[in-house]
């Protein structure tokens, strides 16, 4: 086996290799090449395996000489914006930071501009390739109404590496999350699967066969009145929505949440306050709280920490005055 410089690398196939996917087997050998972006490489003609293109599924064979060319990432060409998220730590590999609620992660239809990646351009261009593009190295994402902790890659490198941790379920995460009624016991875990519902596509939801599997873990914070509990919620896997979904499913969905949470008429026949407090209640309150991973340079484990932002806390706060108020007038 061999490898060539200027991003283009051969290999002669044997021994261990034999049957191996051939965009597995790629992205082993370059330390910088995700599985996603080898599949790319070889949609797009990038690879060959005998002067000829392969499927990403292609299984390798004994004397197979498979060559790879990797072009350079092309620019990236969104205009970098002045956005407002507070930095919690950074360093030569990676940035942290806290990400506030409303802000839309990338650009997507409807969000163009003033995006998370937007403010990321402005504030440093030394930042991962991974994709193909120059862009900002999000190696995952909160929800646009989700507030909390991130971590940005700022080399193919060290985004592999963070993006490896997410997918094996290493990384520790820890939101808080304020959710309907009072959940039974003082913690317990969630294990149902999860996937795309069958009618509405833009939504999640649990079915119990064809669903992939997720876990979270919750442990009560508090209780507010008789109403609201206070969450420490831990995702052992990474589905999408899985906490706002496992908890709506478990009927206590997450206060604010629009998709799967309750309406107003959960509000009118359960909280007699509820015409002070909802009004105040812009977006689901979860917030990503904790993020804790080993250090792709130092190979040491790292925890961040973010604290509650102001919004939450301030309707957090207007629920335990209400219930400080019905539990002084009961006693007069």
């Amino acid at each position: 086996m061999n490898k060539e410089s200027n991003r283009s690398f051969s290999y002669l196939i044997t021994g261990k290799d034999i049957d191996q996917r051939i965009d597995t087997f790629l992205a082993f050998q370059v330390k910088d090449l995700t599985r996603t972006r080898a599949q790319e490489l070889i949609k797009n003609g990038f690879v060959k395996v005998n002067d000829r293109s392969p499927k990403t599924s292609y299984r390798l064979k004994t004397g197979d000489y498979v060559s790879l060319f990797i072009p350079p990432a092309t620019p990236c060409h969104l205009e970098p914006e002045h956005i407002e998220f507070q930095l919690i730590h950074e360093d030569s590999s990676l940035i942290v930071l806290n990400k506030p609620p409303g802000l839309v992660i990338h650009p997507a239809p409807g969000h163009q501009r003033g995006t998370l990646v937007h403010g990321l351009l402005k504030y440093s261009r030394d930042l991962s390739g991974v994709g193909g593009v120059l862009r900002p190295g999000i190696v995952h994402r909160l929800d646009k109404d989700t507030s909390g902790l991130m971590v940005v890659a700022k080399n193919d490198r060290v985004h592999q590496s963070l993006a490896k941790q997410f997918e094996s379920g290493t990384v520790e995460k820890r939101y808080i999350a304020l959710v309907h009624g009072i959940m039974s016991g003082e913690k317990d875990e969630i294990d149902l699967p999860i996937a795309r519902h069958p009618k509405r596509r833009k939504e999640m939801s649990v079915l119990p066969s064809g669903g992939k599997r997720a876990l979270t873990l919750w442990r009560k914070i508090d209780e507010l009145g008789s109403c609201f509990s206070l969450l420490s919620v831990t995702p052992k896997t990474g589905r999408t929505h899985q906490i706002r979904v496992h908890l709506s499913h478990v009927g206590h969905p997450i206060v604010g949440d629009s998709v799967y949470g309750y309406k107003k008429r959960w509000w009118k026949n359960n909280f007699q306050w509820a015409t002070d407090i909802l009004p105040q209640i812009k977006r689901q309150m979860l917030h990503a709280e904790a993020l804790g991973f080993i250090h792709p340079e130092s190979e040491n484990y790292c925890e961040f920490i973010a604290t509650m932002p102001d919004d939450m806390a301030h309707i957090i706060k207007s629920i335990k005055l209400i219930d400080l108020y019905n539990k002084t007038d009961k006693k007069t």
